[in-house]
């Protein structure tokens, strides 16, 4: 390349250029490439260079040797800039004194500005090294200007001093001599130290430095209080008037001379008078934060240090520190935040002040929470103050808001305060924990009332939730600190509860050992609930709490007042996982402490308890532990319950009603106790309980009663006994055993006492003597013996066995104790027993005493003669003694008889017994009848006897033997009509003879019934109908029946189901039967065979029973009669029988009705109106459903089935009869006119098959009767428009059904032959009248109507012109599709097709579908252009989908494209590329076009890949033409290369350095290998000075150690030359299996396991000389790119994304030649540099070795 050397060298050309070098996203190869150039460019240009720098510094040279002295150079502004003793004035001096004038008063609002100023000053000055700043103000009343001040102000400032061109700075309007600075963000510059005099009423002197802004206007803040400042510094001594010189008419900028008033000693002698007491002084001052003054951190480019401000007023005023955390961080600056302002600054200084106390204030000023080196008014609401070089507004009062530049100076504070915060935290190292929260005060909770800064809140907000800054809570001293989202709090409640633990020697286990880190105590409370909510810390899972609680001692360890306060905590937050936590503190069996948890006492297994009084607390607990394990009852500690009581937390509600702690008095503990005993030592132990808490008063009488009740015993076989009824002192000491030998009633709970209970024991401390529980127990358990025992319900087998005389006495004796309760009627089976029990001694051996009798004297006599017919047992007297008479009622008791109805009713029983397996004899019957007769001639009442023999069958009768009562004795007539019609137990007189009857009386006495007495009912209840016929009288006597009894529906249903009824027709049954009715009998000629009852035989008195007539089912009324013919016509209906006669009949009989106004009842009126029997050509009808036949029907009825009544017709017997009664046929219903049966022709209508024999007339009067129809407002049936959807309508097209027919308009713009129009010829002009009628049908009868069907049948036609037509007409009358995807449009080409919408398309201007769509426009008018698209949705043009389908055609059917059809395909995807169209063609296409020497070809997408490297393009393209994607000419910019590559890469195209595979792998075998100097090649200063400022910067973030290790790989490489080349093998691998392979050569290789670095001997020499040629330019960058990259690759090979930055930093610095100056600017622009540890890593490698130096004789490897 041939560069033009030019006549001088332009500057901003050359840095320009440079820059573009530098940083450029040019590949780095070409950026080396141009680099070379420029350096080729500046040797050629380098002799003008220096001569413009000599000038340059013979310029300056000059300039400083005009004035030697500080006053000779104020002399020097004051003539040359300001025309002081010169002839001429200055023509601008007015002005620039306005100017300036202006400036000082209007630019501050406050008089105090200055202050800042001179602040800001101080901060920006320079300071001799080891010199530590200081700023020191002194106000004193001493008037040393002798201007008559009363106060005058002093600055000090021990920095270097004003320099010459400061002054010359401060003597102009906007010079500033800090310019050179800006690139480090400061905004003043250095001007002068000055001296302020008088001004107003409070005249100042200052001295010190200042350095104005930008404007170069802050220095002349201070006239705003001085109208006279004087400036004292490095041999100047100067002061400024703000009134203008007489010399030059200019003030405030104009220097003059002070020699005096005051002088350079005066000042010193003033400052040393109160140099102890001024009055402000800054100062650095340590503390417990930072261990140093100020620590550097570079990893992330910050700096903190504390900082303490001193205050005080007055000599004796008292002195106010506060001091401030400071943070300072840089930041580069974002490209879009750059400010014209601020183009020379390329990063942002953010000081972050966190002040650790109250804020020094004076006078209730504003506290300013942004600085820009000065403060300003803005308060931000943060607990910190911002400082940085804000874009100010002209008044510096506050930063402009929306500026770019302040946008991002603020989005750096959150990224500063995070690093700030999270370094304050964790640097505490010493600090106590108690110390830490205190910090999260700084965190900016509240919104900020400037909207802009709201932004940085969130986003520290954000940043903070990603760090660990929250402190835990460790057992140790020690400190960790977690994320928010890792950590959780405590409730207040439950640190109280942890806090007094610990401090009462409770050892709590580490918090964090139960799922979650817990904030640090001394952060987690009330005072910054905000802050911790602010960052999201949660409250630990409700599950977190048990977790400790169970996992600690705390419920069993604490004392008990905390216990409570526990207990309380859980109660509050009381949930689920609480529950299976032991935490209930209970006394044990042993009488230790132990833990209950709350579901073991919830589940109703264990229960928690507390005594109900204080008294019995103690009692309780100490017997409970001999129940505990069987009442499962807990008693908490006597101390807890004590506490519990007088406690006002809401523990006790909670222990109630979720712990279910129960308070128990002694009766509900002794109560749960009794229902949990079932050990026989449990029962014996609460046994002893009662029994001494009865003796020790601790429970009343009635509590001991009540429990002794229910307390379980000790039988004696040792059982548990939970249920007793009576309980039986020990066998050793009853009665009992005499009598009952052993406890028959154990079943009946009736058990004996252990003799355990006898037995002297000791329970809880307490001793029981012998025989004191069997006493207390016969007190309140009523243990006792016979005869006091109250026996059970329940026999004893003792008294099934003769009893002794003693024993049966003292059963008496018990029978009596049982009386006298008044209880015995509950004990039957235990007397049942006694009663029947063979154990009483009598006349007749041991009975039963029920069988017993203990006669009287007044009837024995009578009985002893009765008792000839049976035994009676007595009791025998001369065995038991008179003794036995004292127990009579005990006797009576036990069943034992002594009257003589009680022998009555032993005799009756055994004639009872007699008859019951046997039957009475008649001699027998006779004697029972005699005794009763014997007992009433002696005056004794037989009531008893006949009693006990009322339920024996001992009397004969007709039906068997029977009881008494049931039997009859047969005397009166009624009872022989009965005995016809009824089966009843008459007695048989053929057994006993006519004697029977004399004993009438007796028998009636016994129940015998002897007269009839109108009992009809008996007669009812036995009826039996005969099976021969029934009289007269017999069915009177029936209906008698019938009338005086209660008939039961089985009766009346024998009744009528039995012919006993005689009728004209013979017997029939009732229900059959007719009482004949005269007026009716008409009816009798409809229908014959109607049994009408014979009254010749019964006579006249059947009448009189009509009601009961009925009531078995005969018919009585008109209504039964009516019903009975009506049935019988319906029978006849039913079987079609149904006859003229009838039919005729029935019509006669109702004209009859009509002349004798009688009204047909019910049933006749349905038949006659609504059943079928009138008969028609089309079978029986109803009337409602029949026509009567006329002419007029004749012509409708080809089409319609009509039910007509033609009397000329086989069923009539063609003798037409049935029209004489038209009137009464049309009363019944039936149609006699045409326009009244227009339904039953809507109904009925039959088209033929064949439309053909239709007559047109016949059609008039269908759409004739549809007109009826509609007039009457009724609808279509549904089934007459189904059945007339047949072809039926002539039309010009044929036979059509009415929905394909049309009804023509001459109105339209269409002939009769383009669609299916009716044929108006054959129908006449009268059919267009019944264009209503027609549309009816569905006859389309209107335009919109006409579209549909014209559409639809639009494919018939074939000719284009009439298809246009139709098209025109559909588009006129706005037709919509229904279906648009149809095959609607007509394409004439060939044959001519139907083709769908998506077929076409209307234009097609790139010729490109002509094979895929058809094109409309070649074909139809444009006229029918709209209508396709809005009908068909035909495109216009093509979318992307049919470019879609078009590729995908290409893909199969061609292989070669021209480039004009490629071309234009791209083109429209180009220009309508976006997200859509790029996923259509990621899923459509599959081939992509390539470039070979044919044109355009289709190659596999996945064979196919962008050229996005030069080189491999280079090296594959020998290997296959193929392979590369084909791009269009570049016709716009959306076809450009970048956007061709965006599309294509979109679209699944993969890179060529993506798709290859690089094969580095190397070997030595064979080679010649020799060892090289490293130290030319890697040990060089300024490559090492590279890496480390690339591996310090700060997106890298790589502290020093590990940069360090990484340079020890280079200088641990051992380099070594190889006369092999070093090969790169690159292989693609295509779809087909195929792999293309290609190799490249290297320069070096680095074999970084073995640290060993390999380069390609040059054959040309070591060293070449720079002559310019093109193959040594090329050899150089060539070796500079290789050698950057290895190096790049080997130390970064963990950080693949950051090799090229560094290999591209490497090549500019090898092209250099790593020339110290040039790596340093290269290192400047790139934005890095290299930190002191770096500094001093590099000064001990170069100690020892030799880096970068060239010893004399050795051999260099440096290729240029």
């Amino acid at each position: 390349m041939a560069v033009e050397k030019p006549k001088a060298l332009e500057k901003n050309k050359t840095v320009l250029f440079l820059s573009y070098c530098l940083k450029t996203n040019a590949p780095y190869h070409l950026r080396a490439y141009h680099l070379l150039c420029f350096f080729l460019w500046l040797c050629c240009c380098c002799c003008a260079l220096a001569l413009d720098l000599v000038l340059a510094l013979m310029a300056a040279a000059a300039a400083a040797a005009a004035y030697s002295t500080p006053r000779e150079h104020v002399e020097w502004i004051r003539r040359e800039r300001y025309y002081i003793g010169r002839h001429d004035n200055n023509p601008l001096a007015e002005d620039i004194h306005q100017a300036v004038l202006y400036l000082s008063e209007e630019l501050y609002s406050k008089d105090v500005h200055f202050l800042m100023e001179l602040v800001q000053n101080a901060e920006d000055n320079k300071y001799a090294e080891g010199v530590t700043p200081s700023l020191e103000f002194l106000l004193t009343s001493k008037d040393i200007t002798m201007t008559g001040a009363k106060t005058t102000l002093l600055l000090f400032n021990n920095e270097i001093g004003f320099s010459p061109s400061n002054i010359d700075s401060i003597c102009r309007i906007g010079k500033s001599t800090k310019k050179r600075k800006r690139h480090l963000g400061y905004i003043g510059e250095k001007v002068m130290r000055y001296f302020m005099g008088q001004h107003f009423m409070v005249p100042h002197i200052i001295a010190g430095t200042l350095v104005v802004d930008r404007n170069g206007i802050g220095f002349k803040s201070v006239f705003l209080i001085s109208s006279k400042p004087y400036i004292f510094s490095n041999g100047y001594q100067i002061c400024f008037d703000e009134e203008p010189s007489s010399d030059c008419n200019l003030g405030y900028i104009v220097p003059e001379w002070v020699d005096e008033n005051p002088s350079l000693s005066e000042i010193q002698n003033l400052y040393g008078e109160i140099a102890k007491t001024p009055s402000v002084i800054l100062a650095a001052r340590s503390q417990y934060l930072v261990k140093d003054n100020c620590q550097t951190r570079r990893n992330m480019n910050a700096e903190s240090y504390p900082l303490h401000l001193t205050a005080q007023e007055g000599d004796k005023g008292d002195e106010e520190q506060c001091c401030y955390y400071m943070w300072k961080q840089r930041f580069p600056v974002k490209q879009e935040c750059i400010s014209k302002k601020r183009a020379e600054v390329d990063e942002w200084v953010i000081t972050l002040a966190f002040p650790f106390g109250r804020r020094l204030n004076r006078g209730g000023m504003r506290m300013s929470g942004v600085y820009s080196f000065l403060p300003t008014d803005m308060e931000t609401g943060f607990p910190f103050i911002i400082q940085a070089d804000f874009l100010l507004v002209s008044s510096r009062e506050s930063i402009q808001l929306n500026n770019p530049w302040n946008e991002g100076i603020l989005s750096c504070v959150p990224s500063a305060f995070t690093n700030a915060f999270t370094t304050l935290i964790k640097g505490a190292h010493e600090a106590p924990s108690f110390s830490i929260p205190f910090l999260f005060n700084f965190i900016p909770l509240e919104e900020s009332h400037i909207k802009l800064l709201d932004p940085v809140r969130q986003s520290i907000k954000e940043k903070l939730i990603a760090k660990r800054i929250i402190p835990c809570e460790l057992k140790n001293s020690q400190k960790m600190f977690c994320k928010p989202s890792e950590i959780k709090r405590l409730d207040p409640a439950f640190w109280r509860v942890l806090i007094k633990a610990q401090e009462s020697g409770v050892d709590i286990l580490n918090l964090h050992s139960h799922g979650s880190h817990i904030v640090n105590a001394y952060l987690d409370n009330d005072d910054y609930n905000n802050v911790l909510g602010f960052v999201g810390v949660d409250y630990v899972d409700p599950a977190w709490y048990p977790s400790l609680i169970q996992g600690s001692n705390l419920p069993k360890g604490m004392p008990d007042d905390i216990y409570v306060e526990l207990l309380n905590f859980i109660a509050q937050k009381w949930n689920s996982c609480f529950k299976d936590i032991p935490l209930l503190r209970f006394i044990d069996a042993t009488g230790g402490l132990s833990l209950l948890s709350v579901s073991q006492a919830t589940n109703g297994y264990k229960k928690l308890c507390i005594a109900n009084g204080d008294e019995i607390i103690t009692w309780l607990i100490n017997w409970n532990r001999e129940f505990i394990s069987a009442s499962n009852l807990y008693f908490m500690p006597q101390t807890m319950q004590l506490l519990l009581r007088t406690s006002k937390l809401g523990v006790m509600d909670w222990l109630k009603n979720s712990v279910k702690l129960q308070s128990l008095n002694f009766y509900d503990y002794g109560s749960i106790v009794i229902k949990s005993l079932t050990s026989s030592k449990h029962v014996i132990a609460f046994t002893h309980f009662l029994y001494h808490s009865h003796k020790c008063n601790y429970a009343k009488e009635w509590c001991i009663n009540a429990l002794v009740s229910r307390l379980p015993i000790v039988d004696e076989y040792g059982k548990v006994i939970l249920e007793k009824t009576e309980v039986l002192v020990p066998a050793s000491m009853g009665k009992w055993i005499t009598l009952m030998g052993s406890n028959p009633w154990r079943a009946e709970k009736y058990f004996v006492l252990s003799s355990e209970y006898l037995a002297t024991a000791n329970f809880a401390g307490n001793v029981t003597c012998e025989g004191q529980i069997l006493k207390f127990l016969q007190q309140h358990v009523k243990a006792s013996d016979v005869p006091q025992v109250y026996p059970p319900n329940a026999a004893f087998k003792t008294v099934y066995s003769p009893l002794t005389k003693d024993n049966a006495f003292l059963l008496l004796e018990w029978i009596r104790n049982i009386r006298s309760r008044g209880t015995n009627c509950k004990l039957q089976n235990f007397f049942s027993s006694i009663k029947t029990g063979s154990w009483l001694k009598t006349s007749i051996g041991y009975k039963p005493p029920s069988e017993s009798f203990l006669p009287s004297s007044g009837w024995g006599r009578l009985l002893q003669v009765a008792s000839t017919l049976v035994d009676i047992p007595l009791i025998q007297k001369d065995f038991y003694g008179e003794k036995i008479t004292e127990y009579t009622e005990e006797l009576k008791e036990i069943g034992v008889r002594f009257d003589f109805t009680d022998a009555s009713e032993y005799i009756g029983s055994h004639i009872r017994s007699a008859t019951a397996n046997s039957t009475l004899t008649r001699a027998k019957v006779f004697s029972l009848l005699n005794l009763v007769r014997y007992l009433g001639e002696v005056s004794l009442s037989p009531d008893y006897l006949i009693q006990s023999t009322k339920t024996a069958k001992w009397l004969k009768t007709s039906v068997g033997f029977r009881l008494a009562s049931e039997s009859i004795l047969l005397l009166d007539s009624e009872w022989t009509l009965a005995s016809h019609v009824c089966n009843l137990p008459f007695i048989d007189t053929s057994f006993y003879g006519e004697q029977i009857a004399d004993y009438k009386i007796e028998l009636q006495l016994f129940g015998v019934l002897v007269g009839f007495n109108k009992n009809y009912q008996i007669v009812v209840d036995n009826f039996e109908m005969p099976s021969s016929s029934v009289s007269a009288d017999a069915a009177i006597f029936l209906l008698d029946c019938i009338r005086n009894a209660y008939i039961p529906d089985d009766f009346f249903g024998k009744l009528s189901q039995t012919k006993w009824l005689k009728t004209q027709l013979g017997y029939e049954n009732p229900s059959e039967s007719f009482l004949a009715v005269l007026e009716w009998e008409c009816l009798l000629q409809v229908v014959s065979g109607i049994p009408v009852i014979d009254e010749a035989m019964y006579g006249g008195r059947i009448r009189s029973y009509q009601a009961e007539l009925k009531k078995v089912g005969v018919a009585v009324t008109i209504d039964d009669f009516s019903k009975a013919i009506a049935l019988r016509l319906n029978r006849l209906l039913e079987g079609r029988f149904i006859t003229n006669k009838n039919v005729l009949a029935l019509l006669s009989c109702y004209r009859q009705f009509v002349k004798k106004e009688i009204t047909l009842t019910h049933d006749l009126f349905l038949f006659s109106f609504e059943k079928e029997w009138l008969h028609t050509n089309l079978g029986f009808r109803s009337p409602k459903a029949s026509i009567l036949f006329s002419p007029e029907w004749q012509l409708i009825s080809a089409i319609s089935n009509l039910p007509l009544i033609d009397g000329n017709s086989d069923f009539y017997g063609y003798s037409n009869e049935i029209y004489d009664f038209k009137n009464e046929l049309q009363a019944f219903g039936v149609i006699v006119e045409f326009k009244e049966g227009a339904k039953f022709v809507i109904d009925g209508i039959d088209l033929p098959r064949n439309p053909s024999v239709i007559n047109p007339n016949c059609i008039k009067s269908l759409l004739k009767c549809i007109r009826y129809l509609k007039e009457k407002e009724e609808s279509l049936p549904k089934e007459f428009k189904k059945k007339l959807k047949c072809r039926w309508i002539k039309t010009v097209l044929g036979y059509r059904s009415p929905e394909e027919s049309i009804l023509f308009d001459p109105k339209w713009s269409l002939q009769r032959k383009d669609g299916p129009f009716i044929d108006d010829i054959f129908y006449g002009s009268e059919l267009t009248s019944y264009k209503n009628e027609l549309e009816e049908i569905g006859v389309s009868v209107d335009a919109t109507q006409a579209c549909l069907l014209l559409a639809h049948r639009i494919k018939c036609h074939s000719d284009i012109t009439t298809i246009s037509r139709v098209y025109l007409f559909l588009n006129e009358h706005k037709w919509e599709a229904n279906d648009k995807a149809a095959e609607w449009i007509w394409i004439p080409r060939g044959g001519g097709e139907w083709v769908s919408s998506n077929r076409c398309m209307v234009y097609d201007n790139r010729d490109l579908f002509g094979s895929q769509l058809f094109i409309l426009n070649k074909y139809y008018d444009t006229k029918l252009f709209n209508f396709f698209a809005r009908v068909f949705g035909v495109r216009f043009s093509p979318w992307l989908d049919d470019y879609c389908k078009l590729w995908s055609s290409w893909e199969l059917s061609v292989h070669h494209l021209t480039v004009q059809q490629c071309s234009a395909f791209w083109v429209f995807i180009a220009n309508y590329w976006n997200c859509y169209t790029g996923k259509q063609l990621l899923g459509s296409i599959s081939k992509l076009p390539v470039q070979s020497n044919d044109g355009v070809i289709l190659s596999k997408k996945q064979d196919v890949f962008i050229p996005d490297d030069v080189l491999l393009k280079e090296m594959f393209d020998m290997v296959s033409e193929t392979i590369f994607v084909w791009y269009p000419p570049v016709t716009s910019r959306a076809l450009s290369r970048a956007n061709m590559n965006k599309i294509y890469n979109s679209i699944g195209v993969r890179s060529i350095s993506e798709a290859v595979e690089k094969d580095e792998s190397f070997r030595t075998t064979g080679a010649s290998v020799r060892k090289v100097n490293q130290k030319s090649l890697i040990l060089n200063n300024g490559l090492l000075r590279i890496v480390l400022a690339f591996l310090s910067g700060t997106s890298l973030d790589i502290i020093a150690n590990e940069r360090h290790r990484l340079v020890k790989y280079l200088l641990d490489l051992e380099v070594l030359e190889i006369d092999a080349p070093v090969t790169i093998s690159y292989k693609l691998k295509l779809s087909s299996g195929t792999i293309l392979d290609s190799k490249a050569t290297k320069l070096f290789h680095w074999e970084k396991d073995k640290a060993k670095l390999f380069l390609q001997r040059d054959e040309g020499g070591t060293k070449r000389k720079r002559d310019g040629g093109t193959k040594q330019k090329r050899h150089i960058i060539e070796y500079a790119t290789n050698f950057a990259n290895v190096i790049a690759m080997g130390l970064l090979s963990e950080m693949p994304d950051q090799i090229a930055s560094l290999a591209e930093l490497i090549s500019f610095g090898c092209l250099l030649d790593f020339e110290e100056d040039a790596v340093n600017y290269l290192l400047k622009n790139k934005n890095l540099q290299l930190f002191p540890e770096d500094e001093e890593f590099l000064s001990s490698i170069s100690s020892t070795k030799n880096v970068g130096k060239i010893e004399a004789g050795e051999t260099a490897t440096v290729r240029f």
